[in-house]
């Protein structure tokens, strides 16, 4: 009975390290993935983090980046922008960092409401890369 669970455990285990292998790794340069969608995840991760340390101007300056290189790039930008290649995601895209920036141009945003809806931008944003 023990050498059975024995070998089911370690079945698990190898199903659950190839599972892990198969994540789509990003390739990167300095921790800033190289992709269409990469400098707006790494301006949202700064301005997390700044929140999360207490630094709430710095939070809200990085946000204010953040929207500003969107709107620049995915709303006003060429061909290539998400809003002209796909509208419907671009939305979507919009409307979560929208709910994220929002809680970072508060005073003191509450944390688990920060945290959320920075979750919910990352993954909006993969679904564009």
């Amino acid at each position: 009975m023990i050498g059975i669970l024995n070998i089911a455990l370690l079945v698990g285990c190898m199903a659950v390290g190839f599972v892990h292998a198969q994540e789509k790794r990003l390739p990167q340069t300095s921790g800033v993935d190289d992709t269409k969608m990469g400098p707006y995840r790494a301006l949202a991760q700064l301005a997390y983090e700044a929140s999360q340390k207490g630094e709430g101007p710095t939070a809200a300056k990085l946000a204010r980046i953040l929207e500003r290189t969107w709107d620049k790039a995915e709303d006003y930008g060429g061909d290539t922008a998400l809003s002209k290649t796909n509208h419907a995601l671009f939305e979507q895209i919009d409307k979560a960092m929208d709910q994220f920036i929002n809680l970072l141009q508060h005073a003191s945003p509450e944390r688990n409401a920060v945290q959320s809806a920075y979750n919910a931008y990352l993954e909006k944003l993969k679904l564009a890369d």
